[in-house]
């Protein structure tokens, strides 16, 4: 199997909450031409490709590395079709789609996420052009057409695309996994509730980009509220810009919190599970919009913090309720308030067993439902159902 990807340092650390094996690939910034990117992946029977895009700005690199993707197949491959092209975004997938028939044999799309919802807020100020959206949705059409198989990562990424005119029994759904091993809790768990019942700041986590619409402001602001009371701390980890982090200090500055709130750049996946372990609760406080109630996703977070041991308090909607029931796995609350996280993380402060018991549960589904080991056997299960049908020989007329 040959592997192309795109390295880039700030590509990576924007896409730390997903995976590798399910993650959508993004064009990155522009890396200096005169350096040449090596090989970071290895596997049995995998080479791997990398590639750098340039331009100077997000469509010059798009195009920049559909060129390049074409100079290499033509280098590599010349007019010879593979059994199967499985791609990850349109960005690299729409050439091979509109080609089908002269490259592939078989097609596999795996959706993560859609240009024509995600790209506006990544980049707020094409949100208004519908130029841009129509030929944006034109590319994920003829992509969702020419896939044989269509991957996606929950019920409500499924029912997205069924709605855009997929027919169901193309779709699986392969929700994001864990390394269970790496985020198990170090020795039994703990016996009482958070630290806070022995007076004590409950020390709170939020892991994950410091985009709007992960609600990284509610959490905050709960914070607040629960410091009229009891004392707290707030540790968010994860990739912001310049701007955001601007804004997040302001807000709070405005809420005077400063000595209790910190913000850690990434960090490594083993520091990661470490803060998870040494927190007492973790909040996945996602909003209501667009990218997570019709597009649908599988929040990382959610299921590292079930992993971890550590209690979670997330929002109440559709796609993590697919992960952890309420009251089961998890707290879960009103999207978009602050003083449902708050009343939450009360809840645990007054019920000292209810942590143990949340996350036990959670941990437990997190072993049976969200393995890695697992997400791979059903990946393996898509190819073998495809490679089982009749061959669809290719057009090789020029």
């Amino acid at each position: 199997m040959d592997l192309l990807t795109i390295p880039s340092e700030a590509h990576e650390t924007e896409r730390a909450d997903i995976p590798a094996i399910l993650r959508q690939l993004q064009p990155p910034k522009a890396t200096p031409v005169d350096r040449t990117p090596e090989p970071v992946w290895n596997a049995d029977g995998v080479v791997h490709h990398p590639m750098y895009a340039h331009g100077e700005n997000f469509f010059e690199r798009v195009l920049n590395f559909r060129s390049r993707m074409q100079h290499w197949w033509l280098g590599q491959l010349g007019r010879s079709a593979v059994s199967v092209v499985h791609f990850r975004s349109i960005f690299e997938g729409y050439p091979i789609a509109r080609q089908k028939k002269k490259l592939c044999h078989r097609l596999v799309y795996e959706v993560n996420g859609l240009p024509s919802i995600e790209l506006k807020y990544r980049y707020p100020n094409v949100a208004d052009d519908s130029e841009l959206l129509a030929k944006l949705l034109h590319q994920e059409d003829t992509c969702l057409a020419a896939a044989d198989a269509i991957i996606t990562v929950s019920a409500v990424n499924a029912e997205h695309l069924i709605c855009r005119g997929v027919a169901e029994n193309r779709i699986t759904v392969i929700r994001n996994g864990v390394d269970l091993d790496l985020f198990a809790l170090p020795g039994a768990p703990a016996e009482t509730g958070p630290a806070t019942s022995s007076g004590s700041p409950m020390r709170v986590l939020y892991a994950g980009t410091m985009s709007a619409w992960q609600g990284v402001s509610h959490a905050i602001e709960a914070v607040a509220l629960f410091r009229r009371d009891h004392p707290a701390t707030l540790t968010l980890v994860g990739p912001v810009r310049p701007r955001q982090r601007k804004e997040l200090n302001q807000r709070i500055w405005n809420l005077g919190i400063t000595d209790s709130v910190e913000i850690l750049d990434p960090v490594s996946k083993s520091d990661l599970a470490a803060l998870h372990h040494g927190a007492d609760v973790i909040l996945a406080p996602l909003t209501r919009n667009d990218r997570n109630l019709e597009q649908g996703c599988c929040p990382l977070k959610v299921l590292e913090a079930m992993a971890s041991g550590t209690p979670l308090i997330a929002s109440d909607i559709p796609v993590v309720r697919e992960l952890a029931s309420n009251d089961v796995h998890a707290i879960l609350v009103k999207p978009g308030s602050s003083k449902a996280i708050k009343d939450g993380m009360l809840k645990l402060l007054h019920e000292p067993r209810l942590g143990q018991r949340l996350s036990s549960a959670a941990r437990r589904r997190a072993e049976q439902e969200f393995s890695w080991q697992r997400a791979q056997a059903q990946l393996l299960n898509v190819y073998e159902t495809l490679l089982s049908q009749p061959d669809t020989s290719p057009d090789r007329s020029n």
